[in-house]
């Protein structure tokens, strides 16, 4: 096979960024330990259990106090996520299709690439750093049936970006789904605290990755191809500590829009999800063990999605045989009544 680490690509560049990264992380650490100390830490209330919706009981609140390096590893998360989705059934939604997943290492991005190897695509995983869930990921595909190729580098380079559609496309012989799914989150309790380098992280990762991927696609697709980016229930409401990040995913939302119009006429689909809190390692890699206890509690089913629970709507907008009428939407999937 193929080397399906393709560390050539650019991968000296990710070091970098993932320095950067941890930087900012490490910053944010310490003013929470200061404001920490100067209130005295918080106590929680006791809660409600979790809404359950199947036979299946997830996971409620308190979970792992647990705080991981950026970019973040799924292996190391104490409470690991759920994305086999077991009750799910392929049906060969996806059947001869090639897909890019970013940020599909780990997360909601492992949990779409399982469900569309079940469906019959084969899957190119892009990702920073974190070559052990890659690996992992991959394995989970490839037990699927399908052919899995990973790629490291990072999504705020335009010349990347292009290099990933030329090997997918080179690969596979095709090229039919782009998920739009890295991200950057870092909190800061004050706009103060947000410094232009944060910001930049923060604008380059979400907003300038999904563009330089979403360009970088579209002389590869054809007529039934599709793009669906990952934007946020903050990008619907906004969020007091998520000042950037929700700014990119408000962006995110109205990209999606703007370029369904504009791709309509090629008969390429764009659309959206809008998650809410889902259990992966983008929020241990944020939130402080004390806060992540709580993670998902303040949505309506009173705990987090697990990432199994996100990856079926992204089949369902990318097969043609369920979401050809459906472009430019962005589909919440929240936990909460109404949005």
């Amino acid at each position: 096979m193929d080397n399906q680490h393709n560390r050539g690509n650019r991968s000296g560049d990710t070091n970098g960024t993932a320095s950067e990264q941890r930087e900012i992380q490490q910053r944010q650490d310490q003013a929470d330990q200061q404001k920490k100390q100067r209130s005295g830490g918080s106590q929680s209330g006791e809660r409600q259990g979790p809404v359950q919706t199947t036979d299946h009981d997830y996971p409620g609140t308190p979970l792992p106090a647990q705080h991981l390096a950026k970019p973040g590893l799924e292996a190391q998360m104490e409470l690991q996520p759920e994305f086999m989705a077991p009750d799910y059934q392929g049906s060969g939604k996806l059947e001869g299709m090639a897909a890019i997943i970013t940020g599909g290492d780990s997360g909601i991005g492992r949990a779409v690439a399982v469900l569309y190897a079940r469906e019959g695509a084969d899957v190119a995983i892009v990702y920073l750093e974190e070559d052990q869930d890659a690996i992992d990921t991959k394995r989970y595909v490839e037990a699927e049936g399908r052919s899995c190729l990973l790629m490291r580098g990072d999504v705020r380079e335009a010349q990347f970006c292009r290099e990933v559609a030329e090997q997918v496309h080179k690969r596979f012989g095709r090229l039919d789904i782009l998920v739009n799914n890295a991200a950057f989150q870092e909190h800061a309790e004050k706009i103060t605290d947000l410094t232009e380098e944060r910001f930049d992280m923060t604008m380059k990762t979400n907003v300038y990755g999904y563009f330089h991927m979403a360009k970088a696609v579209v002389p590869f697709l054809k007529k039934g191809g599709s793009i669906i980016n990952t934007g946020s229930v903050v990008g619907l409401k906004g969020s007091a500590h998520l000042i950037d990040y929700s700014t990119t995913k408000g962006a995110i939302h109205s990209f999606t829009m703007s370029l369904a119009s504009n791709l309509l006429e090629l008969g390429i689909r764009v659309n959206a999800v809008a998650p809410g809190p889902v259990w992966t390692p983008l929020n241990p890699a944020d939130q402080s063990p004390d806060k992540i206890t709580e993670f998902g509690a303040q949505a309506d089913m009173r705990r987090p999605a697990q990432p199994q629970e996100l990856s079926p709507a992204y089949v369902f907008l990318a097969a043609p045989s369920c979401a050809s009428y459906i472009t430019g939407i962005v589909l919440p999937v929240t936990g909460s009544v109404g949005s």
